[in-house]
Formats: structure tokens, C-alpha cells, sequence
């Protein structure tokens, strides 16, 4: 099974190919079995034709004009004729169809005894032996041009069969294209809606059922689109009419509440109720509405952990020499810083990012020495909503932290990747694709 091809073009095209190219071959063969009769039997029947003649000119001329009627007749059609001697070196005829079937004819009309040969004595034509009565011993050859009874070969037909068959299999290639050429680009769609964009409608062309998957998926994906501008300006309202009370309720505290203690904690839990606020907009807003651009990520990422390192947090770096890649910037800022703060949060304030570049891939990593995840919950917890407190450290969180990332590494056709670190920790790796592109010039501030 692993010899097959896996795409559905190239199976399309070596089915009708082998069709096409076994119909040529049966009617090749076809063409050949049936044209093998009636070759030798117009062969056959041209040889005794001019046996019979010769032998009804030799019995009605005169034997002095003898001479002369074989030498016109040599002259004019090329046929001799030659005593048999009992010495001549006959060969046999091939032992083909063809010729099989051409000497039963000749014998069949000439008589049992006849000799036929292509080649006698070394000299090639086509020989033909004769008797003038069944009572006379002398026996004669009748040679007859080679070329006049040579067996032709199917060659003709083998070439206008080979041209056929390529304009089958250059047509074959054209139909499975343009039936391949449709799926193709609804797979490419499929993949721009698997990493959260909307795709370039299909066209709605072609076959019909072609047309009504075509359609199908254009209503699939506009719904889908939809149902997320929906679910984020939900998000976003919620969000937006949350943060004007809460803005109350902290100046209420400030202003009210005379004990520093209870004062701290009232606006620590207003703090903690805004971060979430904010992050729930982060995972509505989405990064969509960013467009691509070339960058140089190293200065990104030198830029990030500057902007972490602060007095009780401090972010080691390894950015090793990284080509420019084709990123959403401010997409990548917002991942990167979010696996950090959660490094710190639910790890501990051993936190460092690794950079490198490895076949034509970016890695970005960051590591932490904090209790880590279990191997079984490693993908589960990039879904929203879902939290281990009891495995991290028992800190609080709205659980959409790392479904931003995972959302923000499909945008850019990557990964995100949960790994345990030996030695205990977590390693959180962002891999984007990166072919080494046109650099261009970065400005040095970091997208917030």
C-alpha cells in the first residue's frame, strides 16, 4: 500500500492512463491477428497466380522465344526463374503466424510437394517451387521479388497507437487536474479556516456535486465567521460593561475603606478581576486584523525579555542567529508574553527564552523550573477555560492564556508545543515557519 501514490491526481491519472494504454494495446493486437489472414492470403495468392502463369507460358511458347519472355519478364517484374537442384540450401520459413498460414495456402493450391523459402543458396526473395505435370521429375523455383510478398509488419499501426495513447494520457492528465484542481484548493481553504482565518471564497465551477461541496463549504465558512464575530463582540460587550463598575469600586475603596489592609485587598481583587477582564478581550479580539510582514525576530525577542526584566523578575536569554520570518508582530508579543507570565506565575522565577532556528522553522522557548503539567493533560490544557491549579501551583487565571497562544501559533501556520523539562519544569515552544525571506528593516519598538 505504501507504493501507491496518495494524492487523488495522480490516482486519477494512472487509472485512465492504464485504461488508455491497455485499449491501445487490445487494439493493437486486435489489428494484427485479424490483418495476419488476409495478408498472406493476398501473398499466397499473388505467388501461385504467377506460378500458374509462368508454368502456362512455358507450355504454350515456342522454346526458342523462351528466352526472351523470361528475360521481360525479369526486366519488367523483377521474376526469375531457376532449375531446383538437389543440392540448393533451402531454408525453412520462420515459424510465425504469417507464414505458417501463407505456405498452408500456397500447398493447398499448388500441391503438397511445393517448396517455399526466403532465402536458397544465400540469395534472398521469395522462392516458390514448380512442377509443369504431376509426371514430371524437373523440378523449378519461381522467384519473386522479396519486397512484393514481404510481410509488413504492424509498425504504422504501432506508432499511430503510441501517438494515440499520448494524447490519452496527455488528455487523461488534463481531466484529473481539473478535477483534483477544485479539492486542492478546498484543502487550502480548509487549512485557512483550521488556523482561524477566513478564506478566499471557492469558485463554483465544474461538476455539479463539485459545485455543491464548493458551495456547501463557502456557507460553512461564512457562518463559522459569523458565529465568531458574534461570540467576540459577546465577549468584548461583557468585558467593556464589566470595567466601567469595577473602575467604581476601586475608587470607592481608595476612597472609602479607612483600613490600609482590607483597602490593598479590595484593590488587589479588583486588579486580579481587570487582569481577567482583559484577557477575555485579548481571546475575543483575536489577531486576524493584523496583517503578515517580514521582521527580524531576534530584535523582537531581545525587546520582550528587556521589557520583563524588572526588580524581582528577572528573564534569562539565549537568541541565537535567527533569519527573518514572516510574522504577525504584535500576535508574537502577545504569545511570547503570555507563556512568560505564566512561567512565572505557575512555575517559578527561574524563567529563560531559548531562540533558535532549525530547517527552515523558528523555535521559540520558554522554560521554567516550576512543578509542571502531567504528560496526559499536555494538550488539554491549550483548550480555553481549562486550568490545573492543582498541578500549578493552585494560582488563579481565566484558563484562556494558552488557548491565545495556540490560536496565535495557527495563525502563523505553526505549532505550539508542551514539553516536560529534565530536571523538573515545564517547556513551552512556539514553532513558526520561516523560510529565510527578503529581510527588511525593522523599527526597534516592540509592538504592545
Amino acid at each position: 500500500m505504501s507504493l501507491l501514490p496518495r494524492t487523488l491526481l495522480v490516482r486519477t491519472f494512472l487509472l485512465i492512463a492504464a485504461l488508455s494504454v491497455l485499449s491501445a494495446a487490445t487494439w493493437l493486437g486486435i489489428f494484427r491477428l485479424y490483418g495476419t489472414e488476409p495478408r498472406a492470403r493476398d501473398t499466397a495468392q499473388t505467388a501461385v497466380s504467377v506460378v500458374n502463369l509462368v508454368r502456362a507460358a512455358l507450355v504454350a511458347s515456342a522454346p526458342e522465344k523462351r528466352p526472351d519472355f523470361f528475360s521481360e519478364l525479369s526486366a519488367r517484374e523483377g521474376i526469375r526463374l531457376l532449375p531446383l537442384e538437389t543440392d540448393d540450401k533451402i531454408l525453412p520459413l520462420p515459424d510465425e503466424r504469417f507464414y505458417n498460414f501463407l505456405q498452408d495456402e500456397i500447398r493447398q493450391k499448388l500441391g503438397d510437394k511445393t517448396r517455399i523459402s526466403l532465402n536458397v543458396d544465400g540469395v534472398a526473395g521469395f522462392w516458390v517451387s514448380f512442377r509443369f505435370d504431376e509426371q514430371s521429375d524437373d523440378e523449378y523455383w519461381v522467384v519473386l521479388p522479396r519486397a512484393r510478398t514481404q510481410y509488413e509488419r504492424t509498425w504504422h499501426w504501432l506508432t499511430w497507437g503510441t501517438l494515440a495513447t499520448g494524447l490519452s494520457l496527455l488528455f487523461a492528465w488534463f481531466i484529473a487536474s481539473r478535477q483534483s484542481r477544485p479539492l486542492a484548493k478546498m484543502v487550502q481553504a480548509a487549512a485557512t479556516v483550521g488556523s482561524g482565518q477566513k478564506p478566499t471564497p471557492l469558485e463554483e465551477e465544474g461538476a455539479e456535486e463539485l459545485c455543491q461541496l464548493a458551495a456547501a463549504f463557502n456557507r460553512m465558512a461564512t457562518d463559522l465567521e459569523s458565529n465568531e464575530r458574534e461570540r467576540a463582540e459577546v465577549l468584548a460587550g461583557i468585558s467593556h460593561d464589566l470595567r466601567t463598575p469595577l473602575t467604581r469600586l476601586r475608587l470607592e475603596a481608595e476612597l472609602s475603606v479607612a483600613d490600609e489592609n482590607s483597602r490593598l485587598a479590595i484593590i488587589a481583587d479588583i486588579e486580579q478581576m481587570e487582569a481577567v477582564i482583559a484577557q477575555f478581550l485579548d481571546y475575543a479580539r483575536g489577531e486576524e486584523g493584523e496583517a503578515e510582514d517580514i521582521f527580524e525576530p531576534a530584535m523582537l525577542l531581545a525587546d520582550i525579555v528587556a521589557r520583563q526584566n524588572r526588580p524581582g523578575r528577572q528573564v534569562s536569554a539565549e537568541i541565537g542567529s535567527l533569519p527573518a520570518c514572516k510574522l504577525r508582530p504584535k500576535a508574537l508579543v502577545r504569545a511570547i508574553n503570555n507563556l512568560i507570565d505564566n512561567a512565572f506565575k505557575y512555575g517559578s522565577q527561574e524563567v529563560s527564552l531559548k531562540a533558535h532556528a532549525e530547517k527552515n522553522e523558528l523555535h521559540v522557548e520558554i522554560l521554567d523550573r516550576g512543578p509542571g503539567i502531567p504528560p496526559e493533560e499536555l494538550e488539554r490544557v491549550k483548550r480555553p477555560f481549562i486550568r490545573l491549579d492543582s498541578a500549578r501551583g493552585g494560582a488563579t487565571g481565566t484558563g484562556l492564556g494558552l488557548a491565545i497562544v495556540e490560536r496565535i501559533a495557527r495563525l502563523h501556520g505553526g505549532r505550539f508545543e508542551l514539553l516536560a523539562r529534565d530536571g523538573g519544569g515545564l517547556i513551552a515552544r512556539l514553532v513558526f515557519p520561516c523560510s529565510n525571506p527578503a529581510k527588511k528593516i525593522l523599527k526597534r519598538e516592540t509592538p504592545s
